[in-house]
C-alpha cells in the first residue's frame, strides 16, 4: 500500500465509533512509512476490521486526516 492509500484508510478509521474521540491521524506526519503501515494495522485491529483491500489510485492525494 502506498503512503497515500495509508493516509486515506487511516482517515477512514477516524471515522469510527472507537476513535471519534481519540487523535490518530496527527502521528502520521512522523511516521516512517513501516511504521505507519502498521499504526494503521493496530487501529484496524482495535475496531476488528480486515485491512482494506480495495485498490486506490496511488497518484491521488488524501484530504487532510
Amino acid at each position: 500500500m502506498t503512503r497515500v492509500a495509508l493516509l486515506e484508510r487511516l482517515k477512514e478509521l477516524q471515522g469510527m465509533p472507537k476513535f471519534q474521540k481519540r487523535d490518530i491521524c496527527t502521528v502520521s506526519a512522523f511516521l516512517p512509512m513501516d511504521a505507519l503501515a502498521k499504526h494503521v494495522a493496530l487501529c484496524e485491529e482495535a475496531v476488528g476490521v480486515k485491512p482494506d483491500a480495495t485498490q486506490r489510485q496511488p497518484n491521488s492525494y488524501p484530504s487532510a486526516c
